[in-house]
């Protein structure tokens, strides 16, 4: 039926899928970056920015097809080299070093697992089988951390601009404190200036105060302060914050619709109550935000009825006309009495300290219980927090939702093939070991039968890596895996063959990097053993074809307690510098190299400080070198 994938429990149905046409969202742009580090941890990131699991290799238990037993195994400080993900998104291979060991064989004393590099095959087909519910979270979730920065960062702004302009009033005005204790009174400054107000002659500090210390002047520059400063933060509420908070409600919501879809969406771990939650605490900012306005808007006006009025005491004691300045003096009452040495708006955009909160009346905390059985919030608490603890509390809300889905994907990422390739040095066994390696995946086309023209398309991954002169009896050789990346859609317990080949290197030369090429095609980047003074080396681009290799199938064993690759020991190939397609450099190189299926291009760096462009298509030697 339409809405179901592979996966869910029910029929499928040819016809196409009901969410495409529900989906405006281009699958084009959908695209996973995964990295690995030296403590065995991988990390998934849809369009590189929104994480969506994570799996350390070190908590697998791993089997291999190439092993007739069912016993489990597991890597011991294990540290990965390279990671590779599948064009389809089905595959994952890891190259890693560290010790290899089988539950079902007691290690003794003295005795060691299989201490060296292995390739590891994860599959990773949730990716595939739900890009397009994936693509969706991602893109909304990734849009609303997007969003969430620019709340934050006006939010800082906002901030630093009122606590600049306020510091610039008090500063000013604290100066009448200091004049009241000189003359030895016993009053506050809104004492003094509420008897002003009142119609009394002004006392000598606020007299003083208000000729010399403040001015006409001083006054003008505070006022333009403190109204600047409240246009500012009107400006950025209006153009970035209320916006944003706006468009975050849109997009959680449709999570929250998204959510409500159980048969699609809860196999990938978006939780409906969570997104529920989440949708409220948006709600919530958004009237944060409507609130912080209005206090906003009623301090700059008392502010600035504050300033007028006191712009025309300092007239009068100037003896200058004054009749063009109105003022409401209830508002220059409630300004000293509640804002004078107060500041709300500065307490909205800052975390309360301690238990403090923003006071609310009776008849609002009554409203707000009222609308709360008509569908309103169910936190009826939530004006007593400030603007910025909203914000931050719906932050962790958001947090909560998409730590569902990262959870619930890293559990289905598991270890479905294993190969020990070669063993390494137990003095490695402590350090990262860096060995040149290179993971790519070939398209094969697959016919369904030999008169049919139908035919599909799948992924055969090759795995080239140089192998240590010390493992094996001859030396100077390069190991290529291809077939350990199963076909998922083949029926289970059919796969096709892990083959493997050994090429050792023409002598004079050692491999220092290599890279698989477009259409199973594998550059090998080959420097000189030895160099002279007089000369500045000799190095060699060999570019080999997959196909044509002499590959051998890896038979099977009872335990993974050997390495497969010793049985290609009698079946090396060895190589030729005048029979294979090879192009001369005339200097010594260093890794690593570089190269560009699409552009065709390889890259190489000389000893010299050199960068070496080659066009691998071609025959002519076009090199372009940059100092």
């Amino acid at each position: 039926m339409p809405g179901l994938v592979p996966g869910d429990s029910g029929f499928m149905d040819d016809i196409e899928d009901s969410f495409q046409e529900l989906s405006n969202s281009s699958h084009q742009r959908y695209n996973i970056l995964c990295s690995g580090d030296k403590d065995g941890s991988i990390c998934f990131n849809i369009f590189g920015i929104f994480p969506i699991g994570t799996v350390n290799i070190h908590n697998l238990v791993v089997s291999s097809s190439l092993s007739s037993s069912n016993a489990a195994s597991r890597l011991l400080n294990a540290s990965i080299c390279k990671v590779a993900l599948s064009k389809d998104l089905c595959h994952l291979v890891v190259l890693c070093n560290g010790e290899l060991i089988t539950d079902e064989v007691e290690q003794g004393e003295g005795q060691h697992g299989l201490l060296g590099l292995h390739c590891l095959v994860l599959n990773t087909s949730i990716f595939s089988k739900r890009k397009t519910e994936l693509h969706q979270v991602a893109q909304q979730a990734s849009n609303i951390e997007d969003l969430s920065e620019v709340v934050r960062t006006s939010l800082s702004v906002m901030s630093k601009i009122w606590s600049d302009a306020v510091h610039t009033f008090h500063e000013k005005f604290n100066t009448v404190s200091t004049l009241i204790i000189d003359h030895g009174l016993d009053s506050t400054p809104q004492d003094e200036f509420l008897s002003l107000l009142g119609g009394a002659r002004a006392s000598p500090p606020l007299h003083q105060f208000l000729e010399n210390s403040l001015g006409e002047a001083g006054l003008k520059r505070v006022a333009k302060a403190v109204n600047g400063a409240g246009k500012e933060l009107q400006l950025i509420v209006l153009d970035h914050l209320q916006p944003a908070a706006e468009i975050i409600g849109f997009r959680i919501g449709e999570l929250r619709g998204l959510s409500k879809w159980r048969a699609r969406y809860k196999g990938i771990g978006l939780d409906e109550k969570l997104m529920d939650n989440a949708t409220e605490r948006a709600g919530m900012l958004l009237v944060q935000v409507e609130r912080f306005m209005r206090v906003l808007a009623s301090v700059v006006q008392q502010f600035s009825n504050f300033f007028s009025w006191l712009l025309k005491s300092v007239k009068i004691l100037m003896a200058e006309p004054s009749d063009q300045l109105p003022f409401n003096s209830e508002l220059v009452i409630i300004f000293l009495k509640f804002l004078y040495d107060q500041d709300p708006v500065r307490q909205l955009l800052e975390i309360s300290e301690g238990d403090s909160s923003v006071e609310v009346d009776l008849e609002t905390m009554q409203r707000i219980k009222q609308l709360a059985h008509f569908g309103g919030f169910s936190d009826l608490e939530y004006l007593k927090r400030t603007l910025a603890e909203e914000f931050q509390q719906m932050e962790s809300c958001f947090n909560d939702a998409f730590e569902m889905p990262f959870s619930t994907i890293s559990g289905k990422l598991l270890c479905e093939d294993l190969l020990p390739l070669f063993p390494i040095a137990s003095s490695s066994k402590l350090k990262p070991y860096k060995v040149p390696a290179s993971v790519s995946y070939n398209e094969d086309i697959l016919h369904e039968s030999s008169e049919s023209e139908i035919h599909q398309q799948a992924l055969t991954g090759y795995i080239s890596f140089k192998l240590p002169d010390d493992c094996f009896s001859i030396a100077n050789c390069i190991g290529i895996v291809r077939g350990l990346t199963h076909d998922l859609g083949k029926l289970e317990g059919i796969s096709d063959p892990v083959e493997a080949a050994l090429l050792c290197i023409p002598d004079g030369y050692h491999c220092i990097d290599l890279s698989l090429y477009k259409e199973g095609q594998i550059v090998l980047l080959l420097d000189e053993t030895v160099t002279t003074s007089e000369s500045s080396g000799n190095a060699y681009m060999m570019i080999l074809q997959a196909s044509d290799l002499p590959f051998v199938s890896l038979s099977k064993s009872n335990t993974l307690n050997s390495w497969k690759l010793h049985e290609l020991q009698d079946s090396a190939i060895y190589l030729q510098l005048e029979s294979e397609k090879a192009r001369s450099i005339p200097h010594s190189v260093v890794p690593p190299l570089a190269v560009s299926a699409s552009r065709g291009v390889a890259c190489v760096f000389a000893a010299r400080k050199r960068a070496l462009v080659y066009i691998l298509d071609e025959d002519e030697d076009e090199v372009s070198d940059i100092e």
